[in-house]
């Protein structure tokens, strides 16, 4: 294995991560019965699938069976045998209950090498897309009202001239995701809404959950995300986009004590953001360094395989959007903290 290779500094970070975690890990196994997968080791397997863009856990399995990098990251010796593909997922299932990933992630950002590289004064938030696993053939009226699919396994289903919404058709592969279009012009599809909360200094995600679609998730998810950080001596502030540009979003941000650098929706209305805020420098700084969110979530979504999720539910959606932001930090830390050393 290479000195300089960045697996070997984000192995010693996730170890560091996790050995804090070990009291929620005695938690969800008993003492008794047949031996499980250790959770560490169930943690690191489910990151490369996120680093290496491997789409499913039966490829996982098969890639951890022969590639030796992948098993000493995993911890795994050359004669040791590998899980089943169907064992993983069941095990991964438990930490879903404890949360562990949004554990996970504060967890790493606490590192003391990390700690130091996070801004705690100025922040970003947005949101994102993230596609149901669920077709539109499965969004079907409640009450049965609608034409079922033609019989077999791809059966046609007509939409034409029919009115859906989310208050009388449900989708019943994934009931949990929402149909919804972010703009104007797009195509409306079952998906839920990921969130990010994004310090400036070096764009790392503080911060990440998902939520159902729907057009106030957005600003909802923002607060209770910058909550942790507001309330101090000296005013953070909080960079966003036109759509968070709302009169009682920029009221409830200031009674925080956030700043709101949030940009001007003046298109036929008035914006909510005055002079206040626009006279200063930091608007504009605040204002470009936003957009680099949107690198973290086209990680996630092409390199981690969040773009479409393999998981039903928003419980095991959250986990998996989650655990792909950590993933995201994890691969910008070595040479992250290579600079600043």
């Amino acid at each position: 294995m290479p000195a300089r290779h960045p697996l070997r500094a984000i192995r010693t970070i996730v170890n560091e991560g996790l050995a804090s975690l070990d009291a929620e890990f005695d938690k969800l196994y008993a003492d008794i019965g047949r031996d499980s997968i250790p959770p560490e080791r169930l943690l690191r397997a489910a990151l490369l699938q996120a680093f290496f863009s491997i789409r499913s856990e039966r490829l996982l399995m098969e890639q951890l069976d022969y590639n030796l990098l992948y098993r000493w990251f995993v911890g795994l010796g050359v004669d040791d045998a590998v899980w089943d593909h169907s064992v993983f997922s069941k095990n991964r299932d438990r930490l879903l209950e404890a949360d562990v990933a949004a554990k996970f992630l504060s967890a790493v950002l606490a590192n003391p090498r990390v700690k130091p590289l996070l801004s705690d004064e100025h922040f970003s938030v947005d949101g994102t897309l993230i596609e149901a696993w669920a077709s539109m053939k499965s969004f079907r009226a409640k009450d049965g009202s609608d034409e079922p699919p033609a019989p077999g396994r791809n059966g046609e289903r007509h939409f034409h001239d029919e009115k859906r919404s989310n208050d009388t058709h449900a989708s019943t592969t994934d009931p949990q995701a929402k149909l919804y279009k972010k703009g104007k012009g797009k195509e409306a599809k079952l998906c839920f809404m990921g969130h990010g909360l994004m310090e400036n200094r070096y764009g790392l995600l503080v911060d990440a959950c998902l939520t159902e679609a729907s057009g106030y998730a957005e600003r909802v998810a923002a607060l209770q995300m910058i909550e942790p950080f507001a309330d101090r001596p000296q005013a953070i502030t909080l960079g966003a986009d036109k759509a968070y540009d709302t009169k009682d979003f920029v009221n409830d941000l200031r009674s925080m004590k956030v700043t709101p650098h949030v940009a001007q929706n003046i298109n036929g209305r008035r914006s909510a953001i005055d002079g206040r805020t626009t006279r200063h420098s930091g608007y504009g700084i605040s204002l470009r360094i936003r957009k680099r969110i949107e690198e973290a979530f086209s990680w996630i979504k092409t390199v981690a395989g969040q773009d479409k999720t393999k998981f039903r539910g928003r419980d095991r959606v959250g986990w998996a959007f989650t655990f792909a932001a950590a993933a995201y930090d994890l691969v910008r830390l070595p040479k992250l903290m290579a600079v600043s050393s």
